[in-house]
């Protein structure tokens, strides 16, 4: 079993992806987390094969919870931003190697990137 922490202020958002990422790769394991203060804390104690961060939430954004993940050990390479704006803003914001990836969460172009990695995952976990 896999795990990623999906971290997003937007409950109907997590939950749709959850349930995605359960119907179609049954060998990973969804943890979300709907404040990310509270993320802090699951970031601490837990060990991800992936983290899926939204860019903006109130209290504390993505890039904040990337570099607080960063600096407590996790690898960027298991890192992906999600948000809703264009990819030029996104590229701007986190230049290629600040993370795995930047993703648009709503453009069915960017779904299918998310969907290798999850594939990705979900093999290794076969492997295992």
């Amino acid at each position: 079993m896999r795990k990623i922490l999906l971290i997003d202020d937007d409950p109907a958002f997590t939950r749709f992806l959850g349930e995605y990422i359960a119907d179609n790769f049954p060998l990973l394991k969804v943890e979300i987390c709907n404040n990310p203060m509270s993320a802090l804390r699951s970031i601490k104690v837990g060990t991800y094969d992936l983290m899926l961060v939204d860019l903006e939430m109130p209290a504390m954004d993505g890039l904040k919870l990337l570099k607080f993940a960063v600096n407590a050990g996790m690898d960027k390479n298991r890192i992906v931003i999600l948000s809703g704006r264009d990819a030029d803003f996104l590229h701007d914001v986190c230049p290629m190697g600040t993370c795995l990836a930047v993703l648009n969460k709503f453009e069915a172009r960017q779904k299918s990137v998310l969907d290798m990695v999850f594939n990705s995952l979900n093999q290794k976990a076969e492997a295992n």
